[in-house]
């Protein structure tokens, strides 16, 4: 109880001492920081809702047939591969990465509205 007392008193002696403006600062980057981690969150949570809906969908009675000649179409398989070899995911994306992360994103996001 008693380290409980002096460590709030050092605290709050500690805020005292520290300007205005710099306890400002630091909430803000807290706020900040929160706020990004949030949002990075959010969009990683409409990934996952966009990646379950499609792994669901694509079994669908209406595109089952057509899923699966696509999945034997040799040109197309190439083609999507090549596709794929443009994208990267690493930290470090150019544009492109970028938009399509975007799409992404957006696509999940409107599925999730839709679904919730």
């Amino acid at each position: 109880m008693k380290v409980n007392f002096i460590a709030a008193l050092f605290i709050f002696m500690l805020a005292a001492a520290m300007p205005a403006q710099a306890q400002n600062t630091n909430s803000r980057f807290v706020r900040t920081a929160g706020t990004a981690a949030y949002s990075s969150q959010k969009d990683a949570m409409y990934l996952a809702t966009l990646k379950a809906v499609v792994n669901y969908k694509i079994d669908d009675e209406e595109t089952f047939d057509d899923m699966q000649s696509l999945r034997q179409n040799e040109r197309f398989v190439r083609q999507l591969q090549g596709m794929l070899n443009k994208l990267s995911n690493s930290k470090t994306k150019d544009s492109k990465n970028k938009r399509v992360q975007k799409i992404l994103e957006q696509a999940g996001k409107d599925i999730y509205n839709i679904l919730k």
